[in-house]
């Protein structure tokens, strides 16, 4: 690549905008917060389908409808922060989490389930381009890039958070509905107020209208850049949806393993693992990074397939670990290799465009596994999943091989 086409960042603002510590820190807390209650309701789903008896499809369907709402939002209001601000989008993303959240802690039906998870979408869509922007807009100017390992981290960090914090509640806690989603709705609220703290990093300005035609906004600059790291985007979030999408049917129906726990423990040790990776690899080049996701994808995901043949739980949890170190240096690459290319007032859109990729790769593989399981049967759509995972992954890798070369 000639110094004419290679990427690089736009000119900065005569007058940049003030950072603070404490941004920083609640928007990656906020971030943690966000994905934990994401996750929280998925050791919920069995009991709450035996209590209301509502089918299979509907299972299906109550993830589907999350997935939906959250990029459609993104495709709407992603850039909003850019030209409304960070902190009213972080507010009102904030109050619309905590009152999913209530949704969930009175769900009687299968509809008030869905409209708890319609709300929760809406909310995180908000939140969560706009939370990666604001913790970017803060960064220490002593540490860059500190922002880009952290905003990898902290999705994974809270998926597992959630998972494992629900798991233990449901199976220890007399009241557990009422001190997960209450308490969860009580942190949201609060976060609502804490956001206006902070300095305001994304001035208003014109075009916010215009901001709302759906559209994936990737800066002209970094375009070819980005779509270098999409595969390896769409491999990784696609390997955390085979293992959350289908780990708890798994370690149920095929290791025989049935408490709330356990099931709870696969999802926390492959975002956990992935969190990890992330922090640990922090000092590598993005290139190696995303190589070494790549390369954990198609082991991990191999030794998962393993382990279903050989009925061991012992290599189906070393194919977790593995596996969760692919999905978190994955993403983990792309974006070190993107955040620093951005000017401020481009970030909300550049984040809005990853996570769109993200949770496509997160949500629709995910919406056909839970079809494709009555017909095929857990063990084969398990298989034919594995199989594509492993051909994305070999594939993001040779690409990126081709394109960066050593």
């Amino acid at each position: 690549m000639t110094d004419e086409t290679r990427p690089g960042p736009r000119p900065t603002s005569p007058n940049p905008p003030t950072r603070s510590r404490a941004g920083f820190v609640l928007a990656l807390a906020g971030l943690v917060l966000m994905l934990a209650g994401a996750s929280a309701p998925s050791p919920f789903y069995p009991v709450l389908q035996a209590q209301i008896g509502f089918s299979s499809a509907m299972m299906t369907g109550i993830f589907a409808i999350y997935a939906g709402a959250l990029l459609v939002t993104l495709l709407v209001f992603g850039r909003l922060s850019d030209h409304l601000g960070r902190r009213p989008v972080l507010s009102v993303g904030f109050v619309l989490l905590a009152v999913g959240m209530l949704e969930f802690l009175r769900a009687d039906t299968a509809t008030t389930l869905l409209m708890a998870r319609v709300l929760q979408g809406l909310a995180s869509g908000l939140l969560i381009s706009t939370l990666s922007a604001s913790s970017t807009d803060h960064e220490p100017p002593a540490r860059p890039g500190l922002a880009a390992v952290w905003n990898a981290v902290a999705p994974l960090a809270g998926l597992a958070l959630g998972a494992l914090a629900g798991g233990a509640l449901l199976a220890y806690v007399p009241a557990p509905r009422l001190v997960t989603f209450l308490g969860l709705a009580l942190v949201y609220a609060v976060l609502a107020l804490l956001v206006w703290l902070p300095p305001e990093t994304a001035p208003r300005h014109a075009g916010t209208l215009a901001s709302l035609r759906p559209q994936v906004s990737v800066p002209p600059h970094i375009r070819a850049a980005f779509r270098r790291g999409a595969p390896a985007v769409v491999a990784g979030w696609g390997t955390g949806s085979l293992f959350l999408s289908l780990g708890a049917p798994i370690v149920a129906r095929v290791f025989e393993v049935h408490t709330a726990l356990a099931q709870g423990a696969i999802v926390a040790l492959l975002a956990a693992t992935g969190a990890a990776s992330c922090y640990a690899t922090r000092n590598l080049a993005p290139r190696r990074i995303a190589l070494l996701g790549t390369d954990g994808l198609v082991l991990g995901t191999v030794l998962s397939l393993a382990a279903l043949t050989t009925g061991s739980f012992a290599l189906y949890l070393a194919s977790v670990f593995i596996a969760g170190i692919g999905f978190g240096t994955c993403f983990a690459g792309v974006l070190r290799s993107l955040a620093p290319l951005t000017a401020p007032d481009e970030r909300g859109g550049l984040f809005a465009a990853l996570f769109t990729l993200a949770y496509s790769a997160f949500g629709v593989p995910a919406v056909l596994a839970g079809l494709a399981v009555p017909e095929l049967g857990l063990r084969l759509t398990t298989e034919i999943y594995g199989a594509v995972i492993i051909a994305l992954a070999l594939g993001a890798g040779l690409m990126r091989r081709q394109a960066e070369p050593a």
